[in-house]
């Protein structure tokens, strides 16, 4: 039996961009009224795939620890391609798994990015009218922490 939600389309993934961000060492401001608060400089990095850019130093990922050891992601970052367009930015996540694992990668070392789940959304913002198209695209991504660095690849979700 159809109900209106089956006649929904089933989104897709397509793979759009690779992303590295090189970070600078955590900001720890401690507990605050929202939670355990810390900030990571964005010190650059590199954006190849349906765009090429080079990632700005000045960005930050402003991170939330819940008590169970989940970090809430929230990174602001600017890149510009070689033709000197602006891209703005923005990737919203989770990062978590289980206790051990989660403190080895605090500890900064390389883990396996299939023993937890780091999976954010990111929004792109930009006046260069030849890249609009990823304006109106949200994209979905899977992502890897390393002790100076984060990778993630980003899929178009159609």
């Amino acid at each position: 039996m159809s109900t209106p939600h089956t006649l929904l389309p089933v989104p897709t993934l397509e793979s759009a961009f690779d992303v590295t961000v090189e970070l600078g060492p955590i900001e720890d401001h401690h507990s605050t009224s929202a939670g355990s608060r810390r900030v990571v400089p964005i010190l650059g990095g590199q954006i190849s795939g349906a765009v090429d850019a080079e990632i700005l130093a000045g960005g930050a990922d402003w991170q939330l620890i819940r008590p169970d050891g989940t970090i809430e992601i929230d990174s602001r970052y600017t890149a510009r391609t070689a033709s000197g367009d602006h891209l703005l930015l923005h990737a919203r996540g989770l990062r978590t798994g289980p206790p051990e694992v989660l403190d080895r990668l605090r500890r900064g070392e390389d883990v396996d990015p299939r023993e937890y789940v780091f999976r954010t959304t990111v929004q792109i913002e930009t006046a260069a009218t030849h890249l609009a198209d990823l304006q109106r695209s949200l994209f979905v991504a899977a992502a890897q922490r390393q002790a100076k660095a984060v990778r993630y690849r980003a899929y178009r979700v159609d």
